[in-house]
């Protein structure tokens, strides 16, 4: 075989492995737009890469082992009483060794530098957002505001998003990919995330958790403006007739599939406790004490697989 050919079938696995990289683009967890969705970016392109190591490796010798080995090519070494390599060995062993250390460093470093209960320090005061799971939509209650919407979020750009989320029905999981860290949301529990939005854009949020015949629909638009926008928008919201008070709030807690972006120009003080309480919520627990009770990040895989 000519040497064209032995670099051709070289290159082929790293041909194939920049095929695959070329639609990144079109992957919202390959393209964030917030500090928290840039280091998960980089931590799963320093896990890709360090597998790589093992797995570009074995897919060149995959091709070319049969190649130089095979029975017509009489130039290639025969060695049939050939049983042992200290060079192999110790490549064999050390390597994927060195690999999954370095793994298991990058894993604990990162998934406690990136805990979602740990605040974002921009600066600028958060912007409190709580989010409740219903069937089949998102409710969000901006607490200081004093306003409420279902499927659409707000908010200015360079500003930290302290989210408080629960559900009103079975466990689902909200997740904004371009802006980082999925987390649960459960009844009569509540766990905590904080975000943030480093350019304007409409990212698409999401239920990861299978929940149910509108499982498929269950999605909403987070919204990153500027400040004059977002004061803009929330004007906009107050103008609204509708207000989320008891009976409002019972019609919405009801199945739907497809509901539409829904504004209330007010809301029910302490709504969110109320539906905390529903489900045994205390009031002797605060919101930090309650991520004993709540999904760490460390919890998600194996809850996903209970449930």
């Amino acid at each position: 075989m000519n040497r064209a050919k032995k670099l051709l079938l070289a290159g082929l696995p790293l041909l194939c492995v920049a095929f695959l990289l070329q639609g990144c683009s079109h992957m919202p967890l390959m393209d964030p737009k917030g500090p928290i969705g840039v280091s998960e970016r980089y931590v799963i392109l320093v896990s890709v890469g360090l597998m790589l190591i093992v797995v570009i490796p074995v897919a060149i010798m995959t091709i070319l082992f049969p190649l130089r080995y095979r029975a017509s090519n009489k130039k290639a070494t025969y060695a049939p009483k050939w049983s042992h390599s200290v060079w192999i060995e110790s490549i064999v062993w050390l390597v994927p060794a060195v690999i999954v250390m370095l793994l298991g460093i990058l894993v604990w470093t990162t998934t406690h530098r990136l805990d979602p209960y740990k605040p974002i320090d921009a600066g600028v005061k958060p912007i409190q957002i709580e989010a409740v799971s219903l069937d089949w939509k998102w409710l969000f209650i901006y607490p200081d505001l004093h306003i409420a919407t279902v499927n659409e979020i707000v908010f200015p750009v360079h500003t930290p998003l302290s989210f408080r989320l629960t559900s009103a029905s079975v466990m689902t999981s909200f997740f904004i990919p371009q802006l980082g860290s999925q987390i649960y949301a459960m009844g009569g529990m509540q766990t905590r995330l904080h975000l943030m939005a480093d350019e304007p854009g409409t990212y698409a949020g999401q239920n990861q958790q299978f929940s149910g015949d509108g499982f498929a629909d269950m999605h909403f638009n987070a919204i990153a403006t500027s400040r004059k926008e977002f004061d803009a928008w929330v004007q906009k919201v107050r103008n609204s007739p509708e207000r989320l008070d008891p009976a409002r709030y019972e019609a919405l807690e009801k199945p739907t599939i497809g509901s539409p972006v829904l504004y209330f120009s007010s809301v029910k003080a302490d709504l969110f406790k109320d539906i905390l309480r529903k489900y045994g919520y205390s009031e002797d627990m605060a919101p930090d004490a309650m991520q004993d009770n709540s999904l760490s990040p460390h919890m998600h895989s194996r809850t996903s697989e209970e449930n």
